[in-house]
């Protein structure tokens, strides 16, 4: 589990592709004698495990049905990614429940300036409409957002200052996409509905 607060900013540094699947070696700034091998790192939104690590490095091994639902299948050798370490018991929990499982890939649809933030309006990818709610929340390449407003299959959410200067939404333009998952509350409120 983790939190969608992102703590570092990693970069590919090299991408091997194998019969469908991927190896990611992935730079990063975090003490990596600290990190356990086995150890889960959302990466963008996607909870991979590290399988092999260096001085400042990791690898992670990625499946092709990981590489084909995300946007994992497009980092390549220099690729800047948002970094976060798993949750442990008693760790603050200050952005929400993220669990590191990508329900779907969301285009970014448009960028304005908002007062002194960013207001991003990201299209909801079909069959997702219904998880997303006002003032819910949403995981975005693993960052943690409030929903401003939903309009047909389209939300809003503001990037203050500091989130784009420590994330990759400093980066992003229109017409880029974004590793969605939707609220876990959300998720399995709309699985048991149907059962009533």
């Amino acid at each position: 589990m983790f939190t969608g607060l992102v703590t570092d900013l990693g970069r590919i540094q090299r991408v091997d592709r194998k019969d469908g699947d991927a190896r990611l070696i992935i730079e990063t700034g975090y003490d990596l004698d600290t990190v356990e091998m086995g150890a889960s790192i959302a990466c963008s939104g996607a909870c991979l495990t590290v399988t092999e690590k260096g001085d400042s490095w990791f690898a992670a091994d990625v499946s092709g049905e990981t590489l084909s639902k995300t946007t994992l299948g497009d980092w390549e050798e220099g690729t800047t990614i948002n970094l976060e370490q798993s949750l442990c018991l008693g760790d603050s929990l200050g952005g929400h429940l993220v669990s590191g499982h990508v329900d779907a890939v969301a285009p970014v649809i448009e960028i304005r300036l908002d007062g002194e933030s960013l207001r991003f309006v990201i299209g909801i990818p079909e069959g997702y409409t219904g998880f997303i709610a006002p003032k819910g929340s949403v995981a975005l390449d693993g960052v943690s957002l409030t929903v401003n407003e939903v309009e047909d299959a389209r939300f809003g959410v503001n990037i203050i200052p500091h989130t784009a200067e420590k994330t990759t939404f400093g980066t992003l333009a229109p017409g880029d996409r974004v590793n969605l998952e939707v609220d876990l509350i959300a998720r399995y409120v709309a699985r048991l509905l149907p059962q009533r």
